[in-house]
């Protein structure tokens, strides 16, 4: 069987998908991606243990993070609102970035992919937003998904 875009119905229209035959199974999704500094910067960074006058940047990324995963439902248009079991951010400095990796776990009759790319994003953006005051040559990069699991097909990267 041929594989077709799932949001778009026979009329070629945006179409949010029907899950409710779908059975309830546990669900998971990891999403990564990067925030690169020039050299300097992430050198004064790390000196100021990332913490800004904002505050902690990391922590406040987290925050962020978490707060937009749960918002998932609200900023893409065709995805359906989940009832999460877990979400997980971690960020970690390294090589001149900090490297942010999105868990999130639900029961439930979809997956949890987009709500695991929203969390990286919505951390990323934050981690710029409190770093541009020294700099504007930041770079978001590399975000993706890294593993999802249950539901019809399971994808590791």
């Amino acid at each position: 069987m041929a594989k077709k875009l799932s949001h778009i119905n026979k009329d070629g229209n945006a179409n949010m998908v029907d899950v409710a035959d779908k059975k309830n199974t546990s669900r998971a999704a990891s999403a990564s991606g990067k925030v690169v500094f020039p050299e300097n910067v992430f050198k004064t960074l790390v000196e100021q243990d990332f913490l800004s006058k904002k505050g902690s940047i990391i922590q406040t990324a987290i925050i962020a993070g978490i707060q937009a995963v749960k918002k998932t439902s609200d900023l893409i248009p065709l995805c359906h609102q989940i009832a999460l079991s877990k979400v997980a951010i971690d960020i970690q400095p390294k090589e001149n970035s900090l490297v942010i990796l999105c868990t999130v776990k639900c029961i439930g009759q979809t997956g949890v992919e987009m709500e695991a790319l929203t969390g990286v994003s919505v951390s990323a953006l934050t981690i710029y937003d409190m770093c541009k005051a020294l700099s504007h040559d930041i770079s978001i990069t590399d975000i993706q998904l890294d593993k999802k699991t249950g539901g019809q097909n399971d994808f590791s990267r």
